[in-house]
């Protein structure tokens, strides 16, 4: 809707309850998750049956709490740490990438940037396949030839950050590329005219510019890590990540400690994302 331009009552009202619809839609499942998170019942539904906290903090034979269980607080340390390694690697070869990219002179740009985005395209489900053939391949080969054993290339916490890490780079490049294009290359120049190397001119003049999408960018990938499964469950060793270990204990059960687990996984989300929004409107 433009507001400037002038518009029918009807057309207004229909707006607004379409955006009322639209924010209940994305919201109500949230706030069904938090509810059922407090309700006093052994099963994951309604009906609701009283207000508790057993399933963020019981430990008893009938009922284990969130807290109180230790392969669900192992699976989310090992889902934050993935998170990291991941979000640091995507964030520098992302930010390396779009500041190739946006130079007039790289050699066939077009084709590697076609081949950058296509993770983006291709299902997780083949990247993740796609991901575990090549790495098994490649391991068995070196390890028949050359007799050494590289734990990166079986299923294990880093062949997760390197399954992640071949489309989380690709949100880095994109996010940063698009502040990119807003930057003023004289200043590039200005900085070159003055003596300053490649290298210093951006490391003093475009990266404190890209500051704000490079943390951006951070938090974005970090999200995607902690929340993505269809690439992850092909990668996992014996160390699950989070939505992992979740499927596998839905598949046989579930209790409303799942649901406390969500509520916990949404408010730390949300926590990030107004930490991000903060720092992105403080650097404005």
């Amino acid at each position: 809707m433009i507001r400037t331009l002038p518009n029918s009552p009807l057309y207004k009202i229909s707006y607004r309850i379409y955006i009322i619809i639209f924010f209940i839609f994305l919201v109500m499942p949230l706030i069904t998750i938090a509810v059922l998170a407090f309700n006093d019942s052994n099963f994951i539904a309604l009906p609701w049956k009283g207000f508790t906290l057993d399933w963020f903090f019981a430990n008893t034979d009938d009922r284990t709490g969130f807290f109180a269980d230790d392969e669900l607080i192992h699976s989310i340390f090992i889902s934050l740490k993935t998170g990291f390694f991941m979000a640091l690697l995507s964030t520098i070869v992302g930010t390396i990438a779009a500041l190739l990219f946006e130079e007039e002179k790289f050699r066939f740009k077009g084709l590697l940037y076609f081949f950058a985005i296509a993770p983006l395209v291709i299902p997780g489900v083949i990247l993740g396949i796609s991901i575990l053939l090549s790495s098994t391949y490649v391991g068995s080969y070196i390890e028949k030839h050359f007799g050494l054993d590289i734990e990166m290339l079986r299923p294990s916490f880093w062949l997760v950050v390197l399954g992640q890490f071949s489309f989380g780079a690709t949100y880095v490049m994109l996010l940063v590329g698009a502040r990119l294009k807003k930057f003023d290359r004289t200043l590039e120049e200005a900085a070159l005219s003055l003596k300053a190397t490649r290298l210093q001119a951006i490391w003093y003049i475009t990266i404190p510019f890209l500051r704000p999408a490079i943390i951006g960018a951070f938090v974005v990938a970090f999200l995607i890590s902690f929340s993505n499964f269809n690439t992850t469950i092909f990668l996992v060793g014996s160390d699950p990540t989070l939505p992992v270990d979740l499927y596998s204990r839905i598949k046989f059960s579930s209790t409303p400690v799942l649901n406390a687990v969500s509520f916990v996984i949404v408010l730390f989300i949300t926590i990030i994302a107004f930490i991000n929004l903060f720092i992105s409107r403080k650097n404005r």
